[in-house]
């Protein structure tokens, strides 16, 4: 687990920069995604999670909806939140990999609202890969263990 990443202890650190990063995919927020005080709800940062790490890999080629052999699970989650997103804004989402496991990975993910060089928000997520039909743990390809292996942190 990397030093600026939510960690199980508690301690609180300052935001990661996209330096930390290695991988980034842009998403446009939604007038939907303010609540009633005026910022991003906080279910959305887990969308947004979500949508950046899935779309990284359909990009890279190691997801396929529809004909793919696994899935990814997810089986924890975590969010630090460290300044407010609303819509017009458009986020950056940094990527990266902080552990590679037999059939899991944990992936963080870094919220950049616009141009900002500091997290508003820092979140991860592990998935355990899972044989489709059975949802039993499936071992990681070489593929996608080199693929995770370029963005890890």
């Amino acid at each position: 687990m990397s030093a600026s990443a939510p960690d199980p202890t508690n301690v609180r650190t300052g935001p990661s920069t996209r330096a930390d990063y290695r991988a980034f995919r842009t998403i446009q927020t939604r007038w939907m995604d303010n609540d009633i005080y005026g910022h991003m709800n906080n279910v959305v940062h887990y969308s947004l999670f979500d949508t950046a790490v899935n779309g990284w890999l359909i990009e890279a080629g190691l997801l396929d909806l529809k004909a793919g052999t696994e899935v990814g699970l997810v089986v924890e989650t975590g969010c630090r939140y460290h300044a407010e997103m609303m819509f017009p804004d458009v986020v950056s989402a940094g990527i990266r990999v902080a552990r590679i496991g037999s059939s899991s990975v944990r992936y963080e993910v870094g919220l950049f609202r616009n141009d900002e060089e500091t997290a508003s928000a820092e979140g991860f997520f592990i998935h355990v890969y899972v044989d489709r039909e059975t949802r039993r743990p499936k071992a990681l390809s070489e593929a996608m263990r080199k693929a995770l292996s370029e963005i890890a942190g």
